[in-house]
């Protein structure tokens, strides 16, 4: 009975979690650079002399899906999209380094080459400064170039982005979407790793497959309720036999 209750319990807290990571998925199926999250349960049984009857389901796996999503064309100078893998690298609020493939970029009131969310590009030489009014162009090595107004066209590069590819095993997603390093030393510029601007990469979720998986998920979530109610069903026929 242990085995069925606790196994069920865990289970359906498990498939909750697992809903949430879909349901954050579906909601980030147009966002720019969005990798997909996916998670894996599996039973574990507990370490003890007195109740090997009980086993739990834990999440065995928290991953994310690093398949590149598809390039879309904008046309728009600070855009920027990685071709296959690799990352951009922006220095994140708590001062440190973080990886983005959201290369939708603009330019903060002070000049700095930002992200949407306002977190400065890290160049070669720390954040990005634009002079103002430029016209801005990305090239393939990452290398930030503009034409300031009245240089007669001349094209000066004012620093390159630091492009990363760290081994995807050693990324962690943060809670702010960011990936860090497991150990969080900064990754090494990777020179290797190539951009295409006025381009921007779009989410790699499928929505039909995740749609499929929420289905699944709530049929097998009323499952484990149902395993529940016929172990209450179970004790209660067992107590009247007893009492007998």
């Amino acid at each position: 009975m242990d085995r069925l209750i606790y196994t069920a319990m865990t289970g359906a807290k498990g498939t909750l979690d697992q809903q949430s990571a879909v349901a954050n998925n579906l909601a980030n199926a147009n966002s720019t650079g969005f990798r997909s999250e996916m998670h894996r349960l599996r039973a574990v049984e507990l370490q003890s002399e007195a109740l090997r009857t009980r086993a739990f389901a834990v999440d065995a796996s928290v991953a994310s899906n690093f398949t590149p999503g598809p390039l879309q064309h904008t046309g728009r100078s600070f855009d920027a999209a990685i071709e296959g893998k690799g990352w951009f690298a922006v220095q994140a609020p708590n001062g440190g380094e973080a990886y983005t493939r959201d290369g939708s970029f603009e330019t903060s009131a002070n000049g700095t080459l930002q992200t949407r969310n306002g977190l400065p590009l890290i160049g070669e030489a720390g954040p990005i400064a634009i002079p103002p009014d430029s016209e801005v162009t990305i090239g393939r090595d990452g290398t930030v170039s503009v034409i300031e107004p009245g240089a007669n066209g001349v094209v000066n590069i004012v620093d390159r982005l630091k492009l990363v590819n760290p081994p995807e095993q050693d990324l962690r997603r943060g809670d702010d979407g960011l990936f860090r390093t497991a150990n969080g030393e900064p990754a090494p510029l990777d020179e290797n790793v190539q951009v295409a601007g006025g381009y921007v990469e779009g989410s790699n979720v499928n929505v039909v497959d995740q749609l499929v998986t929420m289905i699944s998920l709530a049929r097998q979530f009323e499952m484990q309720t149902r395993m529940l109610q016929t172990a209450q069903t179970n004790d209660e026929a067992a107590t009247r036999v007893l009492s007998r």
